[in-house]
């Protein structure tokens, strides 16, 4: 078994698994090159944090739980009304998750509220911003399974910890009030604690229905939702139905306008 250098040892103490790689190869071109040590040092600590910053990264970004990646760039304003690219770009400056301020999109499946919500919360996590993305659906058996194995404020802390929590598809299904009261429960505890985005296709007036009927609950959920916050309403046809048109995969969806988007959905099954 090869011993290992004084210079070794420390960087293994220290944790700094590239200094101790590099060194050697680095001080060579130091050396040809006449570097001052201060460079050289300079350097090699560079090495370091840039590997440390790209584990990091890739480390959070699996912790995130995004479906897919997405990003600012790729999102296609000319597609959409009610997005506006100079907001978006504010958004992106990430002073809303240093303010705990929320993040709402509305608008009809496929106009691109997912990917925004998600490109923000990417962003995020270049800056090394902690990120959990989960749907509603997911979020609250979640919740019931919490309360059923008696680890309910264990659950809340896992809740409030990230900077920025994506809750998708709000208003997908009806909820029993058990449920409504869960949300509450989870809204509460992030409330000006840390940034929520939330994507829903229902507009503010009809959320009473997604949370059981209860009209109390759903006040006191938009009252702290909407507190501080940036409300984004997007208009537009389907994102998805439009390259579906392009590629030419159902010849049958020229037939249809967008008053006819929920036959076009029966008919291609956009998911």
């Amino acid at each position: 078994m090869e011993l290992l250098s004084p210079i070794e040892q420390l960087c293994e103490e220290l944790k700094l698994p590239v200094v101790a790689q590099e060194y050697n190869n680095l001080s060579i071109i130091a050396s040809q090159e006449n570097w001052k040590y201060s460079q050289f040092l300079e350097e090699l600590l560079r090495q370091e944090y840039n590997e440390k910053m790209s584990r990091s990264k890739n480390i959070l970004t699996k912790m995130a739980g995004f479906p897919a990646i997405k990003t600012i760039e790729q999102f296609d304003y000319s597609f959409t009304i009610g997005v506006n690219r100079k907001q978006i770009e504010e958004l992106a400056s990430l002073a809303f998750v240093k303010r705990y301020k929320n993040i709402i999109f509305l608008g009809q499946p496929g106009v691109g509220k997912t990917h925004l919500a998600i490109a923000l919360a990417y962003k995020a996590v270049l800056h090394r911003y902690k990120v959990r993305f989960t749907t509603i659906t997911e979020l609250i058996a979640d919740a019931n399974k919490a309360k059923r194995d008696k680890k309910y404020d264990s659950f809340l802390k896992i809740i409030v910890s990230p900077s920025i929590l994506i809750i998708d598809e709000i208003g997908y299904f009806n909820m029993s009030k058990e449920d409504a009261n869960h949300f509450f429960q989870i809204i509460s505890a992030r409330y000006e604690k840390g940034s929520t985005i939330l994507t829903s296709n229902l507009v503010f007036s009809q959320w009473a229905q997604i949370f059981g009927g209860d009209k109390v609950v759903t006040t006191a959920i938009l009252d702290r939702v909407l507190h501080h916050s940036h409300v984004i309403n997007i208009q537009g046809d389907s994102y998805r139905l439009k390259e579906k048109r392009e590629s030419n995969i159902n010849s049958d969806i020229y037939k249809f306008g967008a008053k006819s988007s929920t036959k076009i959905v029966e008919k291609i099954q956009v998911v």
